[in-house]
């Protein structure tokens, strides 16, 4: 295929998403309290739920949507490491470090339980465990392209993570002086429990600037994780695919072992870390990565049938609803400490 004739392709597509955002930009300029990622998804879901849109989502949008909700949602969470420093995360101290990992790995794990539990099929179970236990969509873009997982189940993870996220922008401010905590704690709660970088400062913001502070890097090291268990998914489907491949594994298409876009994370971190950058340019990097990702999520989002979600999935939503509250309270134990 000649590079115009796929620029030709994905052009409608695409398109589509950047009218997405832009609408979600002029929503969130109106109503700042919403998170502009949340309404890209949201977005992306009502235009999933137009029945006469069918035909162009699934046809001659289906390329530049695809192009959308897989490279530029790559390219955003490679961007999303200039965000981080180890020296943030450090500043938690090691009891925060540590209580901020066991939050990531016992969600993780008790989510995907709930999923097998609950008889999920295929990598759904995986994909809500990593929605939920790390950064939402972004992460579930991320996992469901290293395992290779099919079209309906993202589209369901994201709508369970959307739904709970926006859920918790409006619960947990409501839970915050009844459970005594201060406001660092709530930032601390926030970040450890929230799914979505925007979800955390909009829910975060309403205890003031410190707790936004702290509930931002507490959430930014729960992204770091995002490498090393993509990076672990990664290796046991290629290690699948070999032994399912059996004396023709050689000329089995095999995932990398470590994803291109999970190495690009990894480096921008210790850039970040290591490497003194102009304002100008983090300025300039951030605007990117949130223009990347809001129109991979409008994308990702246009994939949800939420008649399908909610006529055949009530298990998924069971999880969806068991993992949030499960996270929410490994969080909140993990400010006690």
């Amino acid at each position: 295929m000649s590079p115009s004739h796929s620029l030709k392709s994905i052009a409608p597509g695409l398109l589509v998403a950047i009218t997405g955002v832009l609408l979600a930009w002029g929503i969130h300029l109106i109503l700042p309290a919403i998170p502009l990622l949340t309404l890209c998804v949201a977005l992306g879901i009502l235009l999933g739920q137009i029945r006469w849109l069918q035909p162009a989502v699934d046809g001659a949008w289906a390329p530049g949507l695809t192009f959308s909700a897989k490279s530029l949602m790559r390219l955003g969470i490679a961007l999303l490491g200039l965000k981080l420093s180890l020296k943030d995360i450090a500043g938690l101290g090691l009891v925060g470090i540590l209580t901020t990992i066991g939050v990531v790995v016992l969600a993780f794990f008790g989510t995907l339980l709930l999923g097998r539990a609950m008889n999920l099929p295929g990598r759904l179970p995986l994909l809500i465990a990593t929605g939920f236990a790390i950064c939402g969509a972004s992460a579930i873009g991320a996992m469901s392209g290293v395992v290779r997982a099919k079209k309906e189940e993202t589209a369901t993870a994201i709508a369970l993570v959307t739904l709970c996220g926006t859920l918790a922008i409006a619960v947990l401010p409501l839970l915050w002086h009844p459970l005594g905590m201060t406001s660092l704690q709530f930032g601390h709660w926030v970040g450890a429990g929230v799914h979505d970088v925007g979800q955390v400062v909009a829910t975060a913001s309403i205890a003031g600037s410190a707790a936004l502070a702290v509930a931002v890097v507490v959430k930014l090291t729960r992204v770091l994780l995002l490498a090393p268990i993509v990076g672990i998914a990664a290796f046991r489907e290629r290690r699948r695919t070999v032994l399912v491949g059996g004396d023709d594994s050689q000329t089995t298409q095999r995932p990398p072992l470590i994803p291109v876009f999970v190495a690009a994370f990894i480096g921008a971190v210790l850039v970040r870390s290591f490497v003194p950058l102009p304002e100008v340019l983090l300025s300039a990097a951030d605007i990117l990565q949130t223009t990347v990702l809001a129109l991979a999520l409008v994308a990702l989002g246009s994939a949800v049938h939420l008649r399908s979600l909610l006529t055949t999935g009530w298990r998924s939503l069971v999880v969806g609803l068991l993992a949030w509250a499960l996270i929410a309270a490994l969080a909140f134990v993990a400010v006690q400490l």
